[in-house]
């Protein structure tokens, strides 16, 4: 069966949820995988507060670990995903459209995709390539992917967000993982000797049945933490596989 590959190295990174915030927690964190709860959130001391203030709990992970990740950095182009995005945000709006209730300008402009991509590019005056991408169970596998083309394409580096949280409980029941408040950040760039491969081959009779309860992005994290060599996910009648140079 055929595969596509696509390779990079990480040149820096970062994390953070509530009560996970230092590098010795997130290792703690990885060997053990205890659930994440919490509302706390991070500081985004290098956002103004005008901006900040306008970002709610999944927008300011989204962007601590931006900041942290890519530092003065500038010329950067960026790849932000999240798997289910602001949509707190969309049920408090749709919520008021059924109550015939006006709608909040600010939260209709605050709950689109790329809302945390464009605060942190208005915040920094930067003008990059900057895309926010959405693709179900394999949300992170594509934006990589795109990341790679990026870096195909002439770019040094890379910057990949990605972030999600804990769904509204009117989808409670249809959840498929345990969705847990988490943001993390890569700098990516071309693959050197600490290359993560990934690749991806059709799985239309694969079993996904054995699919862990974690969130694609601490599935993922996880394995980048531990130094896994290995992390095989099959999601959507496809097979994708994470692995690193030995």
């Amino acid at each position: 069966m055929s595969s596509e590959r696509v390779s990079f190295s990480i040149a820096s990174d970062a994390a953070w949820a509530p009560g996970v915030e230092t590098r010795d927690a997130w290792l703690s964190w990885a060997d053990n995988t205890p659930t994440i709860t919490g509302s706390d959130e991070p500081t985004v001391k290098a956002m103004a507060p005008m901006l900040r203030r306008r970002a709610g709990f999944l927008g300011k992970m989204a962007l601590q670990v931006a900041y942290a990740c890519l530092g003065e950095r500038t010329g950067v182009p960026m790849v932000f995903c999240s798997r289910h995005g602001e949509v707190a945000r969309s049920v408090e709006l749709l919520t008021d459209l059924a109550q015939d209730m006006p709608l909040s300008p600010a939260s209709f402009g605050l709950s689109v995709h790329n809302a945390s991509c464009g605060l942190f590019t208005i915040a920094r005056s930067d003008q990059s390539n900057a895309s926010a991408l959405a693709a179900g169970h394999s949300t992170i596998e594509h934006a990589v992917i795109e990341a790679c083309g990026l870096l195909a394409d002439g770019e040094p580096a890379v910057l990949l967000v990605v972030y999600d949280t804990v769904l509204p409980s009117l989808y409670t029941g249809f959840q498929d993982c345990d969705e847990q408040p988490h943001a993390w950040a890569w700098l990516m760039q071309a693959p050197g000797e600490d290359a993560v491969s990934l690749c991806w081959s059709s799985a239309e009779n694969a079993d996904s049945s054995a699919a862990g309860s974690l969130p694609a992005g601490l599935e993922i994290l996880r394995f980048h933490l531990r130094k896994d060599m290995e992390l095989i996910r099959i999601r959507e009648n496809c097979r994708w596989r994470w692995s690193r140079n030995a």
